[in-house]
């Protein structure tokens, strides 16, 4: 297992609330997933000299999300902050899919539910990518490992 990976990724507690059952499963699965495969290269620490396994604490503070970053001994590596706007209309139209489909799974015919799964897979893959993009000068992820932040970042934006 390459070292280049998360150990362990918290949710600060304080940044959201907890929401439907449908949607703290779908955090405990990010979260078990990730920790399970990732792929989590940061570019800093690879130059220092240091190659993880890292643990991850994710937050928002002032509409910016935070990586809080720290060795599996608790060492410093380094904390910065994106700004969510780039995020927030994917966010938004993604969160409206994932409400469809639950309401969809209740009650739509098989069809109806794959085509929208198949939209809400695909504004997936959409902030999944701005993910990749907006860390590719501080952390290098592989696909699914920005799949599974993206989904954890979007626990965190429902906050209130």
């Amino acid at each position: 297992m390459s070292n280049y990976r998360l150990s362990d990724i918290q949710l600060d507690e304080s940044t959201f609330m907890r929401r439907s059952a449908d949607v703290d499963h779908e955090r405990r699965v990010a979260i078990f997933d990730l920790i399970e495969d990732n792929s989590f290269e940061v570019i800093k620490a690879t130059e220092a000299g240091y190659h993880g396994p890292y643990k991850l604490t994710l937050a928002i503070e002032e509409g910016r999300l935070v990586f809080d970053l720290v060795t599996s001994e608790d060492q410093a590596v380094m904390v910065f902050k994106l700004a969510m706007s780039p995020f927030r209309r994917t966010i938004r139209e993604y969160l409206s899919v994932c409400d469809r489909y639950y309401e969809a799974i209740k009650s739509s015919s098989p069809s109806q539910i794959e085509a929208i799964d198949m939209g809400r897979r695909g504004l997936h893959n959409d902030g999944s990518a701005l993910l990749r993009e907006r860390l590719e000068d501080k952390i290098i992820l592989d696909h699914q490992t920005a799949r599974r932040l993206f989904t954890l970042i979007c626990v965190l934006h429902m906050k209130g």
